[in-house]
């Protein structure tokens, strides 16, 4: 009996030793299998940060014409600016993925970019334009697309930072105005009132009762302006109907209110340079750009 329990015991120690084994085995199988599904997760979501894309706008300088000393320093500075854009942009697009519809990348962030980039477009050809050849179809180049290459560079694209020269005075030419009031929509305009839907409508300061006399020689070009602010907000207005239910809480705010106080912004100082060559330049219109949304 003695000698018989040595073996007993060795076989239970086996045995015991073999289920533990299977034990640990499992634990490193489904160890392993954790490991992998995190693996796969942060995979996953690295591709999702990826799948945001980059913005690939145009190459603006390389489009340029020779540019006149005199205005090396203002095309420079917008050149600059262009970058900044591009930059804010792709910032807003990391900052918002997964908000909106489908159209939201378009309506929040590619369209207010089209829009600030024709302006500072535009300035770049005002201001060579005042002492050699204005150039000619540079708001070509204004539109951007989304590009889901990573390696995609633009020939504009810049490291981030805060938007700039919003506020900058431009001497606008009665020209420059026309194409503005042509890429800002003019035949969307018209009032949409008190829309079925109840998403409000976009209330601006009157411009036109804040002026001093206008000089007859700038009359045509304020009236040509003045006619613009109320084209933007009427575009405005528009999109706020188009886009009901997209975005999260500050996408009235992001998408259509501030990049409409910037064309106002832009529109108004034009109505002040205007007056200023024959007059006394009017000062502080820019704080008519801003403008609310009543529910």
């Amino acid at each position: 009996m003695s000698r018989a329990l040595p073996k007993y015991n060795k076989r239970r120690v086996a045995l015991i030793g073999g289920a533990a084994a299977v034990v640990l085995s499992g634990a490193v199988i489904a160890g392993s299998a954790l490991a992998g599904e995190t693996s796969k997760s942060n995979a996953t979501s690295a591709r999702t940060l990826a799948d945001t894309g980059t913005i690939a706008c145009p190459d603006v300088k390389s489009q340029l014409p020779t540019v006149p000393a005199s205005a090396q320093a203002e095309v420079d500075r917008n050149l600059a600016l262009l970058d900044t854009q591009i930059a804010e942009a792709n910032k807003r697009l990391v900052d918002t993925v997964g908000q909106g519809g489908a159209n939201f990348v378009q309506n929040a962030i590619l369209g207010p970019l089209a829009d600030k980039r024709k302006s500072t477009i535009d300035r770049i050809a005002i201001s060579i334009g005042r002492t050699a050849e204005k150039p000619q179809g540079l708001d070509a180049l204004a539109e951007c697309a989304l590009s889901t290459d990573d390696a995609a560079g633009t020939g504009d694209e810049a490291g981030a930072g805060e938007e700039a020269g919003a506020g900058e005075e431009v001497t606008a030419t009665p020209s420059a105005t026309a194409s503005d009031a042509a890429d800002d929509g003019a035949g969307e305009a018209g009032d949409t009132g008190d829309d079925a839907t109840g998403v409000g409508t976009i209330s601006c300061p009157d411009v036109a009762s804040q002026l001093p006399a206008i000089p007859a020689s700038a009359q045509a070009e304020v009236d040509r302006n003045l006619a613009l602010l109320d084209t933007q907000i009427a575009e405005a207005n528009k999109r706020l109907v188009d886009t009901v239910g997209q975005g999260g809480a500050n996408f009235v705010q992001n998408a259509i209110l501030g990049p409409l106080e910037d064309k106002r912004i832009a529109t108004v100082n034009r109505i002040a340079t205007a007056i200023g060559r024959t007059a006394e330049k009017p000062q502080g219109l820019d704080s008519l750009a801003a403008c609310t949304l009543n529910e």
